[in-house]
């Protein structure tokens, strides 16, 4: 089987949503950087993401959206009709030199891999995972849906049985949106409970086909790892689909400014090497994560967990030197050695609240939905 692929581009390195904004921080760079740091990222894994075309970003946005967020680009401002209908030139989703062509590379990227993983394979799309983007307006940091585009091209290729898992702390509502009622798509969301977008709860089915778990604040290793093995693995397996998109958001774990999960990054890892064996198809997206450190150190493993690569206990200096200088205007100090010295967290396991025991054993008992 090829090798799996690696999409990345040099415009996640020059442009920045502002330096107030939380995606003020170096991430994709940072990771491919890191994985080229390790030996794990030669150039024959590695692509260039294409800029997806605005015609291919209308198989789910509106032309009118589109032709907005293009012209807030070339004209650096949008005006009040434009920010009260497409939701542009907001704190959230502010403008910036390349307000159109970094999402636009991202979802290029995500339709990129689809066809490279049409004959079967596995592709990593790490700028990728904006699963926020509504058809006609920006949402959540997400000006455009690249899960969406890719699960619609996927589809395209005849594919009947394609399932979406989604394990970022915040629940993928522009996927839900876009693929209510679906019976060819099955979506699977982990995310905690109460927080932004405040959808997803545990009996939102999204026209019966999908799987919503909410997990409680302070969710940690154990709580996680109980989720994954009885509810997400064995809706995967009655399923049997021909392809998966999982979004690997990074703001789940416990050093993420944005949510108050305390999963360590293994839970990231255990979920990419249980999915891995479940399709012939498999693209891994990125998504949330707004802590240099975290988000770095768990999309590099990602790479090589995909890749069968052993996670050495410490990194070589040169891996080191490049996460020792980092910085983040959210904490000036530097980050203790665990985040720099090696690229696995510790396990963080603990309790199991029953909150989560109840969602679980209620998700078991639906298993209809699955099918």
């Amino acid at each position: 089987m090829t090798a799996p692929r690696f999409i990345g581009s040099d415009i996640y390195r020059g442009s920045s949503y502002g330096a107030g904004h939380p995606l003020s921080i170096p991430r994709v760079p940072t990771v491919i950087d890191l994985c080229r740091a390790m030996g794990w990222l030669p150039a024959s894994q590695y692509i260039n993401s294409p800029r997806a075309r605005p015609q291919a970003l209308t198989a789910w946005h509106t032309p009118a959206y589109i032709a907005a967020l293009e012209r807030a680009e070339a004209e650096g401002r949008v005006t009040p009709m434009t920010r009260a209908r497409h939701h542009l030139g907001t704190l959230s989703n502010p403008v910036f030199p390349e307000m159109f062509r970094r999402p636009a590379t991202a979802a290029g990227g995500s339709l990129l891999a689809t066809d490279l993983i049409a004959g079967g394979g596995v592709a990593y799309n790490p700028g990728g995972g904006t699963h926020h983007g509504m058809a006609d307006r920006a949402a959540g940091f997400c000006y455009l849906n690249d899960p969406v585009l890719a699960l619609k091209a996927l589809l395209a290729q005849g594919l009947t049985r394609v399932a979406y898992v989604d394990i970022d702390a915040h629940h993928c509502d522009g996927v839900a949106a876009a693929f209510h009622g679906e019976p060819r798509v099955l979506m699977i969301s982990t995310h905690e409970a109460r927080r932004w977008p405040f959808t997803g709860a545990l009996d939102d089915r999204a026209g019966s086909h999908a799987i919503n778990l909410p997990l409680p604040r302070g969710t940690n290793d154990s709580g996680y790892t109980m989720a994954l093995h009885e509810v997400i693995l064995p809706a995967l397996q009655a399923m049997r689909p021909q392809a998966i998109v999982l979004q690997c958001g990074a703001d789940a774990v416990a050093e993420d400014p944005l949510s108050r999960l305390a999963l360590s990054n293994n839970a990231h890892w255990a979920t990419v090497a249980a999915l891995r064996p479940l399709a012939p198809r498999l693209l891994v997206l990125g998504g949330g994560g707004y802590n240099p450190w975290s988000v770095a150190r768990l999309w590099s493993g990602v790479w090589a967990t995909l890749n069968d690569i052993d996670i050495p206990d410490r990194l070589p200096e040169r891996a080191r030197s490049l996460l020792a200088a980092l910085t983040w205007t959210r904490r000036p100090l530097m980050p203790p050695d665990a985040l720099i010295d090696t690229l696995r967290d510790a396990p963080r396991e603990g309790p199991i609240t029953d909150d989560l025991r109840t969602a679980i054993h209620s998700l078991r008992t639906r298993q209809a939905v699955w099918v």
